[in-house]
C-alpha cells in the first residue's frame, strides 16, 4: 500500500517551464540534520548559497506538522533546531551538510540550477521499534504515520510548488540524487535492528527512488562512525551496520559509500555528533562522492 502511495505522491509538471532545478533529497537522522555551529562558519559559507532548499518540518512518529515547508535559498540555520511555523522558516544556530554541498556543487557547475529537499530527524532508526521514531514503511502504530510518511509528505509538498525561485514563472524539479546519513540508532539499539539494516536500507531506498520516479537515481550512503567517547559503547553493533551499508553499495551500480566520515572529529561533550568542521567536510565529501558516481551511472546530472 505504501509503495503505491509513494509513487502516487510524486508531483511533476508537464507544462512549459522557465527553469529546471536538478534536485537532491537529503534525509536521515541527527548527523544529516546537522549540529555544526553557525558561529564557526568561514567566509563564503556564512551567507546564502545559490541553491534552493525545501526543508520539511521534522517531527517524531504520529506527531502533527511534519513535512511542511517553503522554498528558500540555502543559508546557515538549516540544522538542528530549524522549524517552519506555517508561514516562514525559523532558522537555528546550527547547520548541516547542505551548506557546503551547495557551495561545492555551484562552484563545480555554475550553469546548473540546484535544489535540495531535506527531511531529517535525530534519533530515528529504520527498523521498527528502533530509536525515538522510525522510517520503516510497515509502521502502523497509533495513526500509522512515521518518518517514511513524513518524508514522502515533504517530497510531495516540495514538488507541488510551481515556482521554486519566486520569479513568477513555473519551474520543474528533476530528481538528481539521494543523500542518506543514518544508521546510528540501528547500530545502538539491538543486534536485531543492525542485522535487519541491509534489507531495510535496500527497501527504503527503492521506495524513495519510486517516489521520485527515478529507479536509477544515484544514492550516496554516508558511513556512520562511533566516537568511542563516554562510559559505554554507544554503538555496539556498528560493524553489522557498516557491513550492510557496504553490501548495499556493492549490489547497486548507482550507489556510492561516502567513508570520509572516518576522519571527522567529535566534541568531547557530545559523543554522537561531529564538530562544525566535520559538517563542513561532510557536505564537500557528499558532493565529491555523488559527482564521481553520477559520471559512472548515467545520471541526468551529466546529460
Amino acid at each position: 500500500m505504501k509503495l503505491i502511495l509513494a509513487i502516487a505522491l510524486s508531483v511533476f509538471s508537464t507544462l512549459t517551464y522557465s527553469a529546471e532545478f536538478l534536485t537532491f533529497f537529503f534525509a536521515g537522522q541527527s548527523n544529516m540534520d546537522g549540529y555544526g555551529y553557525t558561529r564557526d562558519l568561514p567566509d563564503g559559507l556564512n551567507q546564502q548559497q545559490n541553491v534552493w532548499i525545501f526543508h520539511g518540518n521534522g517531527a517524531f512518529d504520529n506527531q502533527p506538522g511534519a513535512g511542511i515547508g517553503i522554498w528558500e535559498k540555502v543559508q546557515p540555520g538549516h540544522g538542528a533546531g530549524f522549524s517552519y511555523d506555517g508561514k516562514q522558516n525559523i532558522l537555528s544556530d546550527r547547520f548541516g551538510p547542505e551548506l557546503s554541498f551547495s557551495h561545492a556543487i555551484t562552484r563545480a557547475y555554475p550553469n546548473k540550477k540546484i535544489a535540495i529537499i531535506k527531511y531529517a530527524v535525530g534519533g530515528t532508526g529504520i527498523a521498527l521499534n528502533t530509536g525515538y521514531s522510525n522510517w520503516h514503511p510497515a509502521f502502523y502504530e497509533g495513526e500509522g504515520r512515521n518518518q517514511y510518511d513524513f518524508a514522502l509528505r515533504a517530497i510531495k509538498n516540495a514538488f507541488a510548488a510551481r515556482d521554486v525561485d519566486g520569479d513568477g514563472e513555473e519551474d520543474v524539479l528533476t530528481p538528481a540524487g539521494i543523500i542518506w546519513m543514518q544508521g546510528e540508532a540501528d547500530a545502538h539499539t539491538s543486534p536485531e535492528s543492525a542485522n535487519a539494516y541491509l534489507d531495510n536500507l535496500t527497501n527504503l531506498m527503492a521506495l524513495f527512488r519510486a517516489a521520485l520516479r527515478a529507479d536509477d537515481i544515484p544514492v550516496v550512503i554516508g558511513r556512520i562512525t562511533d566516537s568511542g567517547l563516554g562510559e559505554e559503547d554507544i554503538m555496539p553493533f556498528i560493524s553489522r551496520v557498516h557491513l550492510a551499508q557496504q553490501l548495499f553499495v556493492e549490489r547497486d551500480v548507482c550507489a556510492a559509500y561516502m567513508t570520509d566520515t572516518n576522519n571527522y572529529k567529535y566534541l568531547a561533550s557530545d559523543p554522537w555528533h561531529y564538530t562544525s568542521q566535520g559538517f563542513i567536510s561532510m557536505g564537500n565529501d557528499f558532493f565529491n562522492a555523488f559527482d564521481q558516481l553520477a559520471k559512472n551511472c548515467g545520471s541526468v546530472f551529466h546529460q
